[in-house]
């Protein structure tokens, strides 16, 4: 099964959320449009099973819309929670929490984990932008993480179910590149909480990552 799914900005993760736990994958997840109100995103879902295992997990997801608009006709317009007007990012407890240095700029604080392919038989890696970051803002108590999580095709799947399961939002998946050799997707993503907490959840992901590569 393959299919395109059309879902408003506060409908994406609960209906990634339904698909991942249905057994469909997620496999890609942008906008068509400029300037739409309200904006509209295009969630590509799939599958391979048996016809009513399919046609049950597509009918949870459009179920799983039906229900955010019946209980909030108008679409959110943020994800809840806050985030502190100031920043000021205590950098050492997310540094423990990553095992690496990171980098500051005004109260922010940030991450970045390169990774490696080829493309035309010449390797790009960090400084060509094939990475996975996580920038933290906002206060210790109060923060927001967002960041680019780089992948590759065979780890998309756990890679979104760990994200999802920790309540880190997605809000993109697409490629970068093309004929690069492996192929690499990008997970964008947004989370909000305590940032020691937000950090320890991206990390037990990179940790999900590190054990599909062994």
């Amino acid at each position: 099964m393959m299919g395109d799914t059309v879902v408003l900005e506060d409908e994406v993760n609960p209906a990634m959320s339904t698909a991942l736990n249905a057994g469909l994958e997620v496999t890609a997840l942008h906008n068509h449009f400029f300037f739409d109100q309200p904006k509209v995103y295009f969630m590509h879902i799939g599958g391979m099973g048996s016809i009513d295992q399919l046609a049950t997990g597509v009918k949870k997801v459009y179920d799983k819309i039906a229900e955010i608009r019946a209980s909030r006709p108008i679409p959110a317009t943020a994800f809840p929670g806050i985030v502190a007007d100031d920043n000021k990012i205590t950098p050492a407890p997310l540094e423990a929490v990553f095992g690496m240095k990171g980098q500051v700029n005004n109260g922010m604080f940030k991450v970045v984990i390169g990774r490696e392919t080829k493309m035309h038989g010449i390797v790009v890696a960090n400084q060509m932008g094939v990475n996975t970051w996580a920038a933290f803002a906002g206060s210790d108590d109060e923060a927001v993480v967002d960041g680019d999580f780089a992948m590759l095709e065979d780890e998309l799947q756990p890679i979104l179910k760990a994200m999802r399961t920790n309540d880190i939002n997605i809000v993109a998946i697409h490629q970068h590149m093309t004929q690069e050799q492996p192929r690499y997707l990008f997970l964008h993503y947004w989370g909000k909480g305590k940032a020691v907490n937000l950090a320890m959840t991206i990390k037990r992901v990179l940790s999900v990552q590190d054990n599909l590569r062994k």
